[in-house]
């Protein structure tokens, strides 16, 4: 495996540009995990959107959720929905049929691709260290916070 280092006194400063590079590669990378096992990132962003929730959510929330988080359109979203409830992934909560839950197939899809995952990311984030990885987190979080703004303005 070839790693590519670059040193702090030859890195860019981050932008958009920089920021955008690296969310591509990382998802380039997800999405290799997610096809071998037969689903697409956005399915992936809703099923963890249910595990994250407990296992259960209204669809409405769920849809809140996802979309807030892609940023795409709330039809694309319900389709994604629809995709995994059609493919036994998600089916109705029988206590509360307004609900969506992880059907055990989902859960299981999800823990495996979650772990693979965890696996790449430790590679990619080995040897950053944890004071570089927290201004990043701050400097990210305040970044997503100001462009959510400016989409709540538009």
């Amino acid at each position: 495996m070839t790693t590519t280092t670059t040193t702090t006194t030859t890195a860019p400063s981050a932008n958009g540009r920089v920021v955008a590079l690296a969310f591509f590669a990382g998802r380039a990378v997800l999405e290799g995990v997610l096809t071998r096992h037969g689903i697409t990132y956005h399915q992936s962003v809703t099923l963890r959107a249910v595990v994250t929730a407990g296992g259960s959510l209204g669809r409405e929330e769920l849809v809140a959720d996802v979309n807030g988080s892609l940023k795409t359109d709330e039809s694309v979203v319900r389709g994604v929905v629809d995709e995994l409830t059609a493919a036994k992934l998600l089916e109705a909560d029988p206590t509360d049929t307004s609900r969506l839950r992880l059907t055990d197939t989902g859960r299981g899809l999800d823990a495996t691709t979650s772990a693979e995952s965890a696996e790449i990311s430790a590679r990619l984030y080995a040897g950053i260290p944890a004071e570089d990885l927290a201004v990043a987190g701050r400097v990210l979080t305040l970044v997503t916070e100001r462009a959510n703004a400016e989409l709540a303005g538009a």
